[in-house]
């Protein structure tokens, strides 16, 4: 089981704890469980390792998701967190991670969860970054998806005791909430945001969004009513990515990917990835579709679509097989488990002789050692646990023991003193700070970089909710103009910057030959080909000449710099014979007549952008339109520019046209 998700986790994201002077001690008893350690702690609630033990030996290692002291005077939302937690806890599937138990101890609600061994897909695409493979395996993204595709099948189908339909939607299936186990198991976690029709569930407030944006369902975005064939539209998300490497939704704020998600075309996966199996596309599109009644219509038909395409292509989803690759791709991590399971066991063990009251806390002077035995879903955890010796144990209770005696008195003596001397402080939580930024440019219009990625926005422009306290990377660009950069502190509420870009100074000269051929440079036409007032960096320039081949180049210079071209155009294979006509602007060539204007075009089309070998930012026409992939974009008919420029600062260029109601596809090679 996962911490909450962000909606739910307005506080701050799940960490690995610190050391904390107030924390109790660990192990400790915890109504029928021993909390052995803390593996994470997030805004609204903490999660432990711990052991229930039961008559007639009974042990389970689980997973307690105890809720914060601070959120309890929330009334509205413990009885959401029970409320839910109860409808997960009716689902018991091998791909979704079981909730045993919801209660309360000594004033404190918790959950008990099934305890999940590996580590969700963000976790798992992030450790194939450090080892260095890039490309997920088809056969383990088809296994995944059709554990996903099992998970919701049961979930969606899932009855009440009296046989009324729950009609449950997980509503947050993402790569966080997708766990994959040492074993190959591919379990979904967290339905503490599942919406039913169980009693007691009440319907989602209007307006309010619950689960991660860049995996809603086009309905899910918009606010309206969901059911099931939501959750088929994010496992639909889930299996794009991880078969073309790429982003699906990846807008510049949440109001543009949620734009992404309801208004544009997608990309087809083949766009983005050359040998695209054309079956395993049609699923994918599919369950993409933005009307709901052109999707699956339920999750097995979707299990099923997945199964016929593995055995008609012959791919190899197993569990045996994504066991391999996970034991292979955290092959350190297992082998540091060794120590750390038999510690475990020691500590089980030990545990027997504890009856309700557990031993002391290791002493202050063990050294603390890493593991990462458990992973609660959402994040592969960094933890510390270490079992004191046994003898040492039970020396350590007769000691206890001799005291007790002498503790009472003391305590009743001290008890009231202590009542007056320390007063209950109020519980803190922490809020990460929010910054915003207001940018000014003289002149305005310019294009704004932050930390390498082109935003939307425009000079003048305030960006809000971006991390306060820190530093960040901004640069201005705009054509003509000679880019700027700093660094800015973002420690006040809102900081403003104003910059002066100065004139672009690097200057291009263009012979030709034959004369007078066209000069173009990044899709302007340069008279006499002599361009002046370019910024420094890298530009595109292209000539031709009607019946000679187009010459393509990429210039480079610096601020102050003069590049001299020499550009001798090859005949075209079709060109006409030397001496029965010459190219416009060669001496000697008198067109008869003046050719008439064509028609201009009337009508719009769709144009979709994307790359291969990495990423870039797209502008068409001068306007940016955000990081590839772009679809969907309505341009009118005609020729139109398209510039990719990629985080490290390399141009492309490219000219397309389009023709009323027709999609155009083109793709840059990074």
């Amino acid at each position: 089981m996962s911490p909450p998700s962000a909606p739910s986790n307005p506080s701050g994201t799940w960490r690995t704890p610190q050391a904390d002077a107030n924390s109790p001690e660990l192990p400790r008893q915890f109504g029928k469980y021993t909390l052995v350690r803390k593996l994470a702690k997030g805004g609204m609630a903490e999660l432990y390792l711990a052991i229930q033990r039961s008559m007639a030996g009974f042990e389970k290692v689980v997973v307690i998701k105890r809720i914060l002291p601070e959120m309890h005077h929330d009334g509205s939302f413990v009885d959401m967190l029970l409320s839910e937690a109860r409808v997960a806890a009716t689902l018991s599937h091998p791909n979704i991670v079981q909730t045993f138990d919801v209660g309360e101890v000594d004033g404190t609600y918790f959950i008990a969860m099934e305890h999940v061994h590996g580590d969700d897909i963000r976790g798992i695409v992030r450790q194939m970054k450090k080892v260095g493979r890039s490309e997920f395996p088809l056969a383990h993204a088809v296994e995944i998806a059709l554990g996903i595709s099992a998970g919701l099948a049961y979930a969606h189908a899932k009855h009440d005791i009296d046989g009324t339909p729950l009609n449950i939607v997980h509503r947050d299936i993402s790569p966080q909430n997708v766990v994959v186990t040492f074993e190959g198991d591919v379990k979904i976690v967290d339905f503490g945001i599942a919406k039913s029709d169980a009693p007691n569930q009440d319907a989602t407030e209007a307006g309010k969004l619950k689960g991660k944006i860049p995996y809603m369902s086009p309905e899910q975005a918009r606010g309206d009513q969901v059911d099931s064939r939501s959750d088929i539209f994010s496992a639909g998300i889930i299996l794009f990515e991880l078969t073309t490497g790429k982003r699906l939704f990846k807008g510049s704020s949440e109001y543009d990917t949620m734009r992404l998600i309801c208004e544009s075309d997608y990309p087809r996966p083949s766009d983005l990835r050359e040998g695209y199996p054309p079956a395993l596309e049609a699923i994918v599109l599919r369950a993409l579709e933005k009307n709901r009644d052109q999707r699956y219509q339920n999750a097995r038909e979707m299990q099923a679509a997945l199964q016929n395409f593995a055995r008609d292509e012959r791919i190899d989803a197993s569990n045996v097989a994504l066991s391999e690759f996970m034991r292979g791709l955290f092959a350190d991590d297992l082998a540091r488990e060794v120590a750390d399971k038999d510690m475990v066991a020691q500590l089980r063990k030990s545990s027997h002789d504890w009856g309700s009251n557990p031993p002391p806390a290791r002493p202050a002077t063990d050294p603390p050692r890493s593991t990462t035995i458990s992973t609660p879903a959402a994040a592969r955890t960094v933890t510390e646990v270490q079992a004191a010796p046994i003898q040492e144990r039970k020396r350590q209770r007769l000691l206890v023991a001799g005291a007790l005696a002498s503790l009472v008195v003391l305590l009743g003596a001290g008890l009231g003193a202590w009542k007056v001397l320390h007063k209950p402080k109020p519980a803190q939580v922490l809020v990460p700070p929010v910054a915003a930024l207001a940018l000014d440019s003289d002149p305005p219009g310019a294009t704004i970089w932050l930390n390498g990625e082109m935003r939307s926005e425009v000079t003048p422009a305030t960006i809000a909710n971006l991390p306060g306290g820190g530093k960040i990377d901004l640069r201005i660009t705009k054509d003509g103009f000679e880019p700027a950069k700093q660094t800015v502190s973002l420690d006040a509420a809102e900081t403003r910057v104003r910059v002066t870009l100065e004139a672009g100074h690097m200057v291009v000269e263009v012979k030709t030959k034959p004369a007078g051929a066209e000069v173009e440079i990044d899709g302007h036409l340069v008279e006499g080909g002599h361009a002046t007032g370019l910024a420094s960096g890298e530009h595109e320039l292209v000539v031709r000449a009607p019946g000679y081949e187009e010459h393509r180049e990429q210039l480079k210079g610096g601020p102050f710099e003069t590049l001299h071209r020499d550009v001798e155009l090859k005949k075209s294979s079709g060109a006409v014979a030397s001496g029965s006509a010459k190219p416009p602007g060669v001496p000697g060539t008198a067109p008869s007549a003046v050719p008439s204007q064509p028609p201009r075009p009337t009508g719009a089309g769709k144009l979709n952008v994307g790359a291969s070998g990495g990423w870039c930012n797209v502008s068409v026409d001068g306007v940016s339109r955000g990081p590839t992939p772009v679809a969907g974009l309505d341009l009118p008919s005609g020729s139109h520019r398209i510039t990719c420029t990629t985080e490290d600062g390399k141009v492309q260029n490219a000219s397309i046209s389009i023709k009323a109601d027709e999609t155009v596809r083109f793709r840059f090679a990074l």
